[in-house]
């Protein structure tokens, strides 16, 4: 099987431990990953002013290239990105007079009516692998893992682009499930990291992360599960200032979800790139004894 496949720029940077270990998990399930040529950056958040066309080209773009590769599908990682080109594309399939202004913009390209459908890989994993399967091929078990997935503000919202309803988390729920972990509820599962505040108000940012993770340890949740780069960053990277000043008693150590398929499937840990984790994070699979390769 082979799929067509939009990275975005944070994975090929600060978030390759995202990508790698999931290129890394698809080889393993027998999945080929094919990236888009030409691809560019999708805009990172979607522009919420009704007439500002001219945001939507770089999203756009990205689904010409696919659909100019005769993809059907594009499989993305980054819950940002997912998010801002699937409103984009929901613009072009159901706005004639939009789709006709943007594609007039970019008078160079071949037009783009929404042909290609934009898929989550969590999705993916569901409706193409199953979970059963994925459930047998896991090489190292995840057991005695307490985490919860975290969902963030853009994997289920608006409704017309969520990965699943609103207050749901069974597409990540099933998947940790399968892999071994023990999965805990969580309230905080789909409440605002902060976002981009931390770039021009770190003390409101990292308040608000404080509390989401504090949130997590009470419940006695050993670990979070995201998709999402600027999640990991606001919860993961800044844990260390968070203990510092005191905003937090004791670390929740973060993963992305791929990493977690990697890890059970038994791909080497170096496909994983833990260096770009926080340190609590390597030391709770070494504790588990799940940061071996089957």
């Amino acid at each position: 099987m082979k799929i067509s496949y939009y990275p975005g720029c944070t994975l090929k940077t600060k978030a390759a431990n995202l990508e790698m270990a999931a290129v890394a998990s698809l080889a393993a399930l027998g999945v080929e990953v094919e990236e888009i040529d030409r691809w560019n950056c999708c805009g990172a958040v979607f522009s919420l002013t009704a007439d500002d066309l001219i945001h939507q080209v770089g999203p756009v773009r990205n689904l010409v290239r696919a659909k100019e590769q005769g993809a059907e599908k594009l499989v993305t990682l980054c819950s940002m990105c997912y998010n801002t080109l699937a409103r984009a594309n929901r613009i072009m399939q159901t706005d004639t007079v939009k789709r006709d202004t943007i594609n007039r913009f970019m008078d160079e390209e071949i037009d783009y009516l929404g042909e290609v459908e934009v898929v989550h890989l969590l999705t993916f994993l569901e409706q193409e692998i199953g979970w059963e399967r994925i459930s047998e091929m896991v090489k190292v078990p995840l057991e005695g893992l307490r985490v919860s997935p975290y969902y963030g503000c853009t994997l289920q919202r608006p409704a017309d682009v969520g990965i699943e309803p609103f207050g749901s988390f069974q597409l990540m729920t099933r998947l940790l499930e399968s892999l071994g972990a023990t999965v805990m509820p969580f309230a905080a599962a789909d409440k605002c990291c902060g976002s981009y505040q931390i770039l021009n108000g770190q003390d409101g940012a990292q308040s608000t992360a404080a509390t989401i993770l504090k949130s997590a340890a009470e419940t006695g949740i050993e670990a979070l599960a995201t998709s999402c780069p600027l999640c990991e960053f606001n919860l993961g990277k800044q844990q260390g200032k968070l203990l510092a000043n005191g905003l937090i008693d004791s670390a929740v150590p973060t993963y992305y979800f791929t990493q977690l398929l990697a890890i059970a499937l038994g791909v080497a840990p170096e496909s994983c790139r833990f260096d770009l984790n926080n340190g609590a994070s390597v030391d709770l699979l070494k504790n588990k004894n799940c940061l071996v390769a089957a």
